[in-house]
């Protein structure tokens, strides 16, 4: 699994670069747009909802719970300090897709109880794209907490984020995560498009 996260450069806002990396081949984009107006989250989600259903791809929103509706999201990805997974499935009703970041095994732990559906696990290294930024937990730390996700049972799938690049997906995915979550490793590329291929192929090798 590749997830997108939306942000914009000098070459692409939100909905372009949505585009470049689903003509790529990846099928999951998260719409980012942390300062601004509900007015143009709705306007932006809705091109990304076009977007997606041409290509098959899931549509998640980030933060914004009560948008989800006006922008057609299939969901929507929550911050450690966000509404809580359960409030939100309260909300958004059974078939919502919902995710949790996390940076422990302990944040797992409470967002597989609050009932999400996948984990954002990271990050993996500094990345400039994220404000606040938690304890940075390197491939060993993947290792660790994936190891202890399985002796404890807990099996939803587990996502890495921060910084990584298509060098570092085979050592991440030795570690029994689900998928990788970029975003300036692929808005930032010469040729997102091409880069976004390359990222789908060497996770594809992983695919259980």
């Amino acid at each position: 699994m590749l997830q997108f996260i939306t942000h914009r450069n000098d070459r692409y806002d939100e909905v372009a670069g949505a585009e470049a990396v689903l003509r790529g081949g990846c099928r999951w984009i998260q719409l980012r747009m942390k300062e601004a107006d509900d007015k143009d989250i709705i306007a932006a989600g809705r091109a990304i909802r076009r977007l997606c259903d041409m290509y098959g791809a899931t549509f998640i929103l980030d933060d914004r719970v009560e948008l989800v509706g006006a922008t057609g999201a299939d969901g929507v990805h929550l911050g450690k300090n966000d509404t809580p997974p359960d409030e939100a499935r309260y909300a958004l009703g059974r078939k919502a897709i919902i995710g949790s970041t996390a940076n422990t095994f302990e944040d797992i732990d409470r967002a597989a109880l609050l009932g999400a559906d996948y984990i954002g696990l990271g990050p993996f290294r500094f990345t400039e794209t994220k404000k606040r930024l938690s304890p940075i937990l390197g491939a060993e730390g993947y290792s660790a907490i994936m190891s202890r996700c399985r002796k404890e049972g807990i099996d939803l799938p587990v996502v890495a984020i921060g910084g990584i690049t298509a060098e570092d997906i085979p050592a991440l995915m030795e570690t029994g995560i689900s998928g990788i979550a970029v975003s300036g490793a692929l808005l930032n590329a010469p040729d997102p498009t091409a880069e976004t291929g390359k990222m789908m192929e060497i996770i594809n090798r992983y695919k259980k």
